[in-house]
């Protein structure tokens, strides 16, 4: 074998496994350092692998609508803000309902607000970035702009709006089958995702847009069409995510979703979805939000200040996009 081709090989093996490789070593080194600081284990502790799966959930529910975009080669900066408008929709409509229904349809009304206002944020979008021609990184940092003064206008110049109901207390807190319920839910959305990019038309069609947008149109793919639908999808997915907010801290808030913009985005890119369109799976997207949850819990156990989160994810973030480079240069 030639130097280049081990060289080819080892960047195929480098862009298939590194996280993979990376979260495996995460949970070695915790369960190195809680070993010999407290004495326990970490990675075989049903409390921490069910914190950080909890933790995933909500950020896992936000980055699966953005590996849509992310695979047709555009990006959502709005998701954050859009999160936010629809929790606030949603406790809105919630304490609206509440006198008048029981707790559960009061909550699948407020459930369907949720999802309805994310979609239409998304169609927004959609309708920015594919009839009207706006770059991606431009037409969803507008409707970022648009969604925060409107969260913040619904929830009355609040931060927060307090909703009260069993139903989505248990939803947010409580167990189903032995596992906590957010971790439920968010499997139930990463299954259907799955679902719909591996085995749809309209999955094929999202990677052939972001493979060669050209080429697309020529084989008779209507790309305005399909753009717009993707960035709606990524829109609902901000209104599930939105519910499960609700649920898990029982309040709509304008600011909820603002930190997971940051970590939805890392999440598709570590799980190896190219930042240039063509190429990510929901399983990568998985790989990723476990990656970025074990990263954020291990420095809480290890007690590092939480502003490293930030830097950390960053620098990961760095790492997989020159990774990425790195497999186009060399594949």
């Amino acid at each position: 074998m030639t130097s280049a081709s081990r060289s080819k090989s080892a960047f195929q093996i480098m862009g298939q496994f590194w996280s993979v490789a990376f979260l495996v070593v995460a949970l070695i080194s915790l369960e190195i350092w809680t070993q010999i600081q407290y004495g326990r284990t970490f990675v075989f502790s049903a409390y921490n692998i069910q914190a950080i799966l909890v933790l995933a959930s909500i950020p896992l529910i936000i980055a699966i609508g953005q590996t849509f975009v992310i695979v047709s080669g555009g990006i959502d900066l709005s998701t954050g803000y859009v999160l936010g408008l629809s929790s606030v929709a949603a406790a809105q409509v919630l304490n609206l309902a509440s006198p008048h229904m029981d707790a559960l349809p009061a909550l699948l009304v407020a459930g369907a607000a949720a999802v309805l206002v994310g979609a239409m944020a998304g169609r927004v979008n959609g309708f920015i970035v594919a009839t009207l021609g706006v770059p991606p990184f431009i037409g969803t940092l507008g409707v970022f702009g648009i969604a925060r003064g409107m969260a913040y206008l619904l929830a009355g110049g609040g931060s927060t709006v307090a909703v009260r109901n069993p139903i989505l207390e248990a939803m947010g807190n409580g167990s189903i089958f032995g596992v906590r319920a957010p971790i439920f839910f968010a499997a139930i959305v990463l299954i259907v995702a799955y679902y719909a990019l591996r085995h749809l038309r309209f999955g094929q069609y999202v990677y052939a847009i972001g493979a060669n947008r050209s080429a697309a149109e020529r084989v008779g793919i209507n790309v305005k069409r399909q753009i717009a639908s993707i960035y709606t999808l990524s829109g609902a997915c901000a209104g599930i995510a939105a519910l499960g907010c609700c649920a898990r801290y029982s309040a709509g808030a304008p600011q909820a979703g603002e930190p997971m913009l940051l970590d939805s985005i890392a999440m598709v890119v570590i799980g190896g979805a190219s930042l240039f369109g063509g190429s990510g799976t929901i399983i990568g997207t998985l790989i990723g939000a476990l990656t970025i949850a074990t990263v954020q819990y291990g420095l809480v156990v290890v007690n590092v200040e939480p502003f490293w989160q930030f830097i950390t994810v960053g620098l990961i973030i760095i790492a997989a996009v020159l990774i990425d480079q790195a497999k186009g240069k060399f594949l």
